[in-house]
């Protein structure tokens, strides 16, 4: 006797997205709130004339021109953290790339920044897909994407910004992809 999941064709292939909510922009937060924190601290020491710090010596600080240059970078390391925090929570670029052939939809779903036009969703019919490309760029600032290519359209990125995936998961993600929705694999 036949297994009936086995045997089921899977229809519906859905890859998730992460987006910003990654530990290391969490860490590289973290770094810029320390050192946003420590340089506003230094500057209101040389205004205020008191030492805030206590990991240092801020009596021989000036306020004018010094301590107006500290507090400008504290001010901007703390707001640099407060970026990245809010990224973090709001899991930009985060989302879904979902292949289903039973509506015969791709649906690609992404998450923005808050306001108007923060669910960016992209709906195409299956046959209107000509294939999935592969880009690999390699260098000091190495780039390796894949990309559904549809008619009238731009190529649309289907992977992750930021960090490159490795070649094996390009090539494996590329192909099990061009595979399930029947269409060439260009580029490798």
């Amino acid at each position: 006797m036949s297994n009936p999941v086995a045997d089921r064709k899977t229809t519906v292939l859905r890859q998730e997205i992460t987006g910003a909510r990654r530990f290391s922009n969490l860490f590289w937060a973290v770094i810029s709130a320390i050192g946003g924190v420590g340089f506003l601290l230094a500057g209101l020491s040389s205004y205020l004339g008191t030492n805030l710090l206590i990991v240092s010596d801020t009596s021989q600080l000036q306020f004018v021109p010094q301590g107006v240059a500290l507090t400008f970078y504290g001010v901007a390391g703390c707001l640099v953290c407060l970026y990245q925090v809010l990224t973090y929570l709001w899991d930009v670029g985060g989302g879904y790339n979902e292949f289903n052939q039973d509506t015969g939809k791709v649906t690609l779903f992404r998450w923005g920044f808050p306001g108007k036009n923060r669910r960016l969703e992209f709906t195409h019919a299956i046959p209107d897909v000509l294939a999935v490309k592969a880009t690999i760029k390699e260098g000091l600032n190495p780039k390796r994407a894949l990309y559904l290519k549809v008619k009238q359209h731009r190529d649309i990125p289907l992977t992750r910004a930021g960090q490159p995936i490795s070649l094996a998961d390009l090539e494996n993600q590329g192909a099990e992809l061009a595979r399930f929705l029947g269409v060439p694999l260009e580029g490798l």
